[in-house]
C-alpha cells in the first residue's frame, strides 16, 4: 500500500472512531448524565421507588407541571413513563 492509501485509512478510521464515540456521549445524556435522550429524569426515577411496574404515580416537571405517569422497568431501571408525553420536539 502506498502512502496516499495509508492516509486515507488513517483518515476513514479517526472520522469513524469520532462519530461513533459522540454518538456514544449524546445517547448518554451528555455530562453528568442529565436525562435528556439518555434515561429519564431524577424526578421519575424517584416517583417510582417501591413501587411495582405498572404503578400509576405523579411527579413534578421540569415546569412544575403535575405529570401524571405508569411505573415502569428498562434495562433493571424503574422509572415513571408520563401517560401523556410531549410531542416530538417538545420539552417537558
Amino acid at each position: 500500500m502506498n502512502k496516499q492509501g495509508i492516509v486515507k485509512v488513517v483518515l476513514a478510521m479517526t472520522l469513524f472512531s469520532l462519530v461513533t464515540t459522540s454518538g456514544w456521549a449524546s445517547n448518554k445524556g451528555g455530562p453528568g448524565g442529565q436525562g435528556g435522550q439518555g434515561g429519564p429524569p431524577p424526578e421519575a426515577i424517584a416517583a417510582c421507588k417501591g413501587k411495582q411496574v405498572g404503578d400509576s404515580v405523579e411527579f413534578a416537571g421540569r415546569r412544575g407541571d403535575t405529570v401524571e405517569a405508569t411505573c415502569q422497568e428498562k434495562d433493571g431501571q424503574m422509572a415513571a413513563v408520563p401517560k401523556n408525553p410531549p410531542k416530538s420536539g417538545q420539552r417537558q
